[in-house]
């Protein structure tokens, strides 16, 4: 065991004979740390929260009560392999939430840094999070997920394994999503459906006037025109903006196809505004 000695560590809680904890760590009464679980500096690990072996955390993450880091996957085909549960700086986990480590020897659960996850998000294994997504409450990812940067997840999003969220999309609350979310829009409904650009997402998060209208043109083609997605993508490749050039990529890329506009029974778009997007 090694615990720095700047680390303050409550008497009732337990810590493995294996674990790291770092300089100005703090952890809570009865919270449980096992072998191999390196604690970076600046942590603090609240009251009965449980982190299992091979979870890395890096600096001043904050884990709240009764959460769980590291638990092993929940996948019939999993053998006891070794694997990881890696976790980035400055991300706030609430209270419940359950972050397994990945199937498969020598994989990895990877979450990202400043990431906010509210009470009771389940993360499954071999998904991977970037940096700076926000997660209400009881959202659910199955295994092998990708999420990109500044994602929100509205409360009980809930996620088939495989699919991708790309950046700074806004999803719905109670939506549930079985292909690819689009970056930069916002995605609603069960079924779900691309209901519009996230324009205020864009704004907060610093994108420039000529981008958000690049973005706003982007969905014009895609869900407002009468052309063909090949031909619409065509047009998105003449728009000089790499965040365009992303979406038309991440659609490329796309291997279980991906939300689409929702459309009325008369054959028009639905309202494109929802209440959050104002």
């Amino acid at each position: 065991m090694t615990i720095h000695s700047t680390a303050t560590v409550h008497p009732t809680a337990i810590i493995g004979s294996q674990a790291a904890i770092g300089p100005q760590v703090q952890v809570g009464p009865y919270a449980v740390i096992e072998d191999e679980v390196v604690i970076g500096a600046g942590c603090i690990i609240g009251a009965h929260a449980v982190i299992k072996r091979f979870t890395s955390l890096g600096a001043r993450n904050r884990v709240f009560e009764h959460t769980v880091l590291g638990g092993e996957p929940q996948d019939v085909k999993f053998k006891g392999q070794t694997s990881s549960l890696i976790i980035g700086d400055d991300n706030l986990i609430r209270e419940f939430c359950t972050l397994h480590r990945a199937n498969g020897e020598g994989e990895i659960t990877r979450i990202g840094s400043r990431n906010f996850l509210m009470v009771g998000v389940h993360i499954a294994h071999n998904c991977t999070i970037c940096d700076d997504n926000i997660f209400a409450n009881d959202v659910a990812l199955a295994g092998h997920i990708i999420i990109e940067d500044r994602v929100f997840l509205s409360n009980n999003v809930g996620a088939h394994q495989f699919v991708r969220f790309g950046r700074c999309a806004m999803i719905g609350g109670k939506s549930k999503i079985v292909q690819d979310v689009l970056p930069f829009f916002i995605t609603d409904g069960n079924p779900a459906r691309v209901r519009g650009v996230n324009s205020v997402g864009l704004r907060r998060a610093g994108f420039s006037t000529e981008t958000r209208q690049a973005l706003k043109e982007a969905y014009r083609l895609l869900f407002r025109s009468d052309l063909s997605l090949e031909t619409a993508l065509n047009h998105l490749e003449q728009i000089p903006d790499d965040n365009v050039t992303h979406l038309v990529n991440f659609i490329r890329e796309s291997k279980r196809g991906f939300t689409r506009s929702a459309r009325r029974k008369d054959g028009g778009l639905e309202a494109e505004t929802l209440a959050f997007e104002k």
